[in-house]
Order: structure tokens, then sequence, then C-alpha cells
């Protein structure tokens, strides 16, 4: 496999390779559901799992997390465990947690050495360095991301978004906006294009939605390194099943570069 010299590795995989990675999500509400569609999904080979603990009912005890994560962990095997607890205001759902109480809960999951990557959303900006500082004092590999369920920003904030994920210490920059029109599907394909051109980390890119859903397919080809796809259950509108997701891949990468 090729390696651009802005891919990183994480445990055996290589995000920013010549393929994309595929992400299956797990968004189980209590530990028996999460460590259920966590053996489903592993069967089903991806190369990374999130755990997108924001549906996660017990996500204020910090013990249960961090708990869930290392059986998750003995589950996932070497598959890399990316933890996510996205905020409402980026699509996520509500939880009773403050930025300070969830930074202490992401230092409590770095530290138990059952996870590899963590996602932050950016319009947390003064909060971010303390969470580059705690990823970086554990081993783990930060994703600073930026998401719009309203609508797709013009190609010029898109790239600065991505180039202020990489300005701010991010391991890998995450884009993901909702079309209303192709065009702002389009926007979404020229953003990741040009950022490539410029930004010396690992990207994320996706348009959300059906009208999107050709970007989880064909964004490898314009620079987005992870496309996510539904393991058991979907954790944003237009993922598509992982079975799908890798025959198409497998044609689109041979016969589109």
């Amino acid at each position: 496999m090729a390696i651009a010299k802005r891919a990183i590795r994480v445990r055996h995989i290589w995000i920013g390779g010549d393929e994309p990675c595929i992400c299956a999500p797990v968004v189980g509400a209590d530990a028996g559901q999460v460590l259920g569609e966590a053996r489903q999904i592993v069967e089903k080979k991806p190369h990374l799992i999130e755990w997108r603990a924001d549906f996660f009912e017990a996500i204020h005890d910090e013990r249960e997390v961090a708990a869930t994560a290392k059986e998750m962990r003995m589950i996932a095997g070497d598959i890399p465990i990316l933890f996510t607890v996205r905020s409402e205001r980026e699509g996520g759902r509500p939880i009773p947690l403050t930025e300070e109480e969830k930074m202490r809960l992401f230092e409590t999951v770095c530290q138990s050495g059952a996870i590899d990557l963590l996602d932050y959303e950016l319009v947390h900006e003064p909060y971010v360095p303390a969470v580059r500082e705690l990823t970086r004092r554990y081993g783990v590999r930060l994703v600073l991301s930026y998401h719009n369920f309203d609508d797709t920003p013009s190609k010029e904030e898109l790239v600065a978004k991505m180039r202020q994920a990489e300005q701010c210490g991010a391991d890998i920059a995450k884009a993901a906006v909702m079309p209303k029109t192709r065009g702002d599907v389009l926007v979404l394909l020229q953003a990741t294009e040009e950022a490539r051109q410029e930004v010396e980390i690992p990207l994320i890119t996706m348009s959300m939605g059906s009208l999107g859903a050709i970007t989880r397919l064909a964004g490898g080809l314009f620079g987005s390194t992870v496309t996510f796809a539904v393991g058991q259950q979907s954790s944003a509108p237009g993922q598509i099943p992982i079975e799908d997701v890798r025959t198409a891949l497998s044609v689109i990468m041979k016969y589109g570069q």
C-alpha cells in the first residue's frame, strides 16, 4: 500500500494510505448494547470502530464508561477505537456534562488505554489545547471536527476549518456538512481536494444525508481518508451499510485513480 507523507499509523491501520478506511459506529444506550454491537461489528472487519458515547446513558459515570471501553477493547482486538462524545449543537445527543466534566471523562478514558483516537469539536476552541495536551500525554490521536447539520458553507470556509484543525494540533481534521443541492455536494468535494493540497494531516470529509451519500463512497478520490458506514446502527444521516461501502470502494478505488 502506498503511504502518503500525511498518513498516520494507528495500531496496524494506516489512515491516509491509498484507500480510505471504513469506520463503523457503536451507539448503544448501555454496556450490554454497546458490547453486543461491537461484537457484531467486529465480525464485519471494519478498519476502525467509533464509540459514540453521547448515546450512552451512563456517560456521567466515568468508571462505567472506562470499564465499558476496556471491554470493547478486548472485543475489538487490534481494530482501533475512536471515542466520540458528539455535542448536541453539532448533532449529538443531549448529555448531563459540562465541558469541564467532559474533559475529566476524556482523561479517564485516555488513561485507560482502551482507545486509540479521540474526536473533539473545533467549536469548543478554548478547550482544544487541554484536549491536545492530554491526548499527547496518553498517546491518543486527536481528531478535531466540524459539523454543520443546517447547510454547506463555502469552499473557502470549509478549507479554513480544516486548516484551523491542523493549526490547533490535530492529527486528523474532519468536516461534515449538510447539502441542500447537488452543487453543495460538489462544494464539499472541491474543498476536500483543495485542503488536500494545503493541509499536512489526514482529512475526513463528508456531505450528509441521501444527497451526499456519494461522498461516502467516492470521497477517497478527493482526499477523504475515512468513511463512516453502518455496522449495526447509523450514527448520522446518509450512512451506508458496511458491506455496500466495501463493495463500492473496491470498484471506485480500482478504476478511479
